[in-house]
Parts: C-alpha cells; structure tokens; sequence
C-alpha cells in the first residue's frame, strides 16, 4: 500500500479509536479493503486474529470461528473504511477479474471453496487524497508501462495481479516486486491462492488450474532475468589404444655341422671299443685308455 498522506493518517487514527484497533491494524485492513475494491477484504493480522475475510452485506470469517464480539468489530471497520474508499477518486476500479481462493486454510479452520467476484482493484490511487501522490511520471498502473492497459485486474492477500491477453503477458506485484510472465496459449479466466497468506499462486485456464510458476519469466522489476550459467562442457577422456604386442620370431637354430671324416673315424672307433667292452674282451682300463687317446685326436 501507498504512503498515507497526512489527511490520510489522520484519517486512520481517528478511526483506529473509534472502533478501538491499532493504526497499524486499520492501516492494513484499510488496503484490504482497497484491494478488494472496496467490497471484500481478505486480510491477516494479530489483531483481527490473524487471518480472515470479510464481504461487505454480512459475510465475515475469522480464525477465532466463534468470536461473535470480534466478528461484529470487524465487520463495523470494514464497513466503515468500505464507505472511505468509496468517496476517494481512483481508489477504485472497475474490470472483469474473478478470483478465487480454493482450499484456503486459516488459522483455527479451514474455508474451502470460497469465491468472489468483483470488479477487482488494481491498487492505483491516482490522486486519492489518502495517500502520497505517486512521483512525477509514474502512472496509476503498478505494472511495466509497456504492457498498456490490462484486460483485468485483481488482488488478493497482498498480491495483486494484472492480465494482459492481446499480448499474452501477466504481471504479479508480490513482495515489492514486480514479475512478468508469458502467458503463452492460455486463456486466463482467474486466479487461486492456495493459502490465504503467501501460499501457492495458480490460475485457471482452458488447461484447467496451472502454477504460475511453470509460466516463462520475461522481466522482474523490467529486467530481464539472468539467464543460468551455461554447464561447463564435458569432455570424455581420450584413452589410446595400448600398442599392439610385438611378437619377434626366435632366431633359427643353427643345425649343427656333420662330423668332419676325421672326427667320424674317431666316434667308429670309440663305438667298436664300447662293444669290445661290452662283450668283456676288453677292461675297463683298457677301453678307458683307449677312448681317452682317441678324444685327444679331436
């Protein structure tokens, strides 16, 4: 929510004693008022016993499901900050958003399936006298000034959103950010926030209820984001063929040269001596003096 201006804050504080909440607690309802176009409110905070919702004819739910006394408070600030809104130019604007909270889970018991449709609140003040004039160029708009008009609008739980379908773009204000996203071939028909405080943010499309995270980012803050560092390339490992064995033949055996004729007589004659031998006709002194004369001729 914008700065209040001094009218504003005083605005605050007077009605903060009149229905005996804090300025700080009627500062925040004040922008859930603002944010639901001044016909609903879902809020959080400790006094209003965290979160809840209020829809301006009656409906009210709180955490504390049965604080009758509390509901009936709630409900008279609502009102009461309802009909402040409304009697500031530019506090609200009309368009066609639908949002939705499915499943939403509050503190002490859970809403599911709660709906509302409104003209949605695309949280631009203009000159409201409520709040700081914006500064000198800045428009009413919160979104990048490129994207022109929004085909709808719409916030919830601090969130605020902005559909553009002719150039299939949606930007979310969250967290004091600003975040564009590509829409691509997706008919947006709503919003869904699976908390009723910072949870999970979808939306509805002819494909049924998409995250928009899985939607491509074109600009945070109208920059575009980084793109992630490119994986640093991987080489496989050249491993060289090991050399193949090299198998050397064995050098041929030289046959061995023929006897030379002398020695060939030499051999006979040592053979015949043997039989000699053999047969007892000689001694063994004998043929061993014999076949040692012969080898000596060798």
């Amino acid at each position: 929510m914008r700065q209040l201006s001094p009218a504003g804050q005083q605005a605050v504080n007077d009605i903060a004693q009149r229905h005996g909440f804090s300025p700080d607690a009627v500062a925040s309802m004040l922008g859930s008022v603002i944010d639901g176009n001044g016909s609903m409110a879902q809020f959080n905070h400790p006094e209003f016993a965290g979160s809840g919702q209020w829809m301006r004819g009656g409906m009210i739910m709180l955490s504390d499901m049965f604080n009758n006394y509390l509901k009936g408070r709630v409900d008279s600030l609502c009102t009461e900050l309802s009909n402040l809104v409304a009697n500031q130019p530019d506090l609200i604007h009309t368009g066609s958003f639908q949002s939705q909270s499915q499943g939403s889970q509050y503190q002490g018991g859970p809403y599911q399936n709660t709906q509302y449709q409104g003209s949605g609140a695309s949280a631009g003040f203009g000159a409201a006298s409520l709040f700081v004039p914006p500064p000198p160029g800045q428009g009413a708009n919160w979104w990048p000034a490129e994207l022109g008009f929004a085909s709808s609008t719409g916030a919830q739980n601090d969130v605020r959103y902005a559909y553009f379908a002719d150039s299939r773009r949606l930007a979310i204000a969250m967290g004091g950010h600003v975040t564009v996203y590509d829409t691509l071939d997706h008919n947006i028909g709503g919003f869904s926030q699976q908390q009723s405080y910072g949870g999970t943010l979808s939306f509805t499309s002819q494909y049924g209820l998409i995250d928009v995270a899985s939607l491509p980012i074109v600009s945070i803050d109208g920059q575009a984001p980084m793109a992630p560092p490119a994986p640093a390339p991987v080489f496989a490992p050249v491993f060289a063929p090991p050399p193949a064995p090299v198998f050397e033949s064995p050098a041929p055996i030289a046959p061995m040269p023929p006897p030379s004729p002398a020695e060939g007589d030499i051999f006979a004659a040592i053979e015949k001596l043997a039989a000699l031998h053999a047969k007892g006709i000689l001694t063994d002194q004998e043929f061993g003096a014999k076949k040692a004369e012969l080898l000596s001729r060798l």
